[in-house]
């Protein structure tokens, strides 16, 4: 027992070796990776950094030909640290048990891995390291779904509704048009016609301001029950592949995103232009509002008074 604790706690590099499977197998290995990073799902880990420690170790098939001094022909650590840096810049996460799968789940695509152990560790949330370990083989991901190719990835239509449109009496017939399109359909909402407090500090207000926004969704979804309030990336794509018109509560996407959004977020309809170009969006209608000067997509307009889209 005494030695299982200990190992428990050596580098994933002795532990490779003592769990190693039947036949030889070569290991490459980063030990001691730093970087800091926005991760964590407690508030006081939002809107600032931390130092992460990465230790990763992969066994990976030996060469039966010569390697002749070819870095084209292994696999290198470079790999590691690539597939750590993708993972990181894909999103902001709140749990290092998800930042580790993603990890070795990317490692084990690589041809020659055949099996990978990732250790994380928090350097700064306390007086010693605080972390997960994983070990996953080759074996673990034919058990797990096939990620989709960027090309099945829909690109949904984003719609803006001021709140004039919200109340108008048009709502139905509008959404009947947009539920006959043929890409998933998401809507944007501002602020409801009401001041949002104001707390005098930028991080509390900018939450304060996404809350409004969902607030306002909700009064959405109470006008018509096709609208279905969704909050999260996961809800977003199943909405999507399922034909559900969806209405965006930004708070979550905004928060968690690496690129986020250059805009205040008490400019609802810039902040809408963001999440178009963020989700790649077909295009983006504004119904009842100006277009922003500037989108990452194409923008279409239509005055609230109009009868049709």
């Amino acid at each position: 027992m005494t030695h299982e604790i200990r190992l428990a706690f050596e580098h994933p590099s002795a532990r490779a070796r003592a769990t190693s499977p039947d036949g030889p197998l070569d290991r490459i290995s980063v030990r001691d990776h730093v970087v800091e990073v926005e991760i964590g799902a407690f508030q006081a880990e939002r809107g600032t950094t931390q130092r992460i420690c990465f230790n990763v170790v992969v066994e990976v098939r030996p060469l039966t030909d010569a390697i002749e001094d070819d870095v084209d022909r292994i696999l290198s650590y470079d790999k590691v640290t690539e597939a750590i840096a993708a993972e990181l810049a894909e999103e902001r996460l709140n749990l290092l048990e998800t930042l580790a799968e993603r990890i070795a789940e990317r490692i084990l695509w690589e041809p020659q891995a055949v099996r990978t152990f990732v250790r994380i560790e928090k350097l700064d949330r306390g007086p010693g390291a605080l972390g997960v370990e994983i070990v996953r083989s080759v074996n673990d991901l034919k058990t797990k779904p096939i990620t989709p190719h960027a090309a099945t990835t829909p690109h949904p239509h984003v719609v803006f509704l001021t709140n004039t449109a919200i109340r108008s009496p048009n709502l139905a017939r509008w959404l009947d048009q947009l539920e006959a399109r043929a890409e998933p359909v998401i809507l944007c909402v501002g602020r409801a016609d009401v001041a949002a407090p104001q707390t005098g500090h930028r991080m509390t207000q900018r939450r304060v301001d996404l809350l409004a926004m969902e607030q306002n969704a909700w009064v959405l979804a109470g006008q018509d029950e096709r609208c279905v309030v969704v909050a999260t990336r996961t809800e977003l794509d199943w909405s999507m592949k399922h034909g559900q018109i969806s209405v965006w509560a930004p708070s979550k996407i905004v928060l968690d995103a690496v690129d986020g959004p250059g805009v205040a977020t008490d400019d609802p309809v810039a902040l809408a232009a963001w999440f178009a170009g963020h989700i790649e969006a077909s295009d983006l209608l504004m119904i009842g509002e100006a277009p922003p000067k500037s989108c990452r997509v194409p923008v279409l307009f239509q005055d609230v008074a109009q009868s049709g889209l």
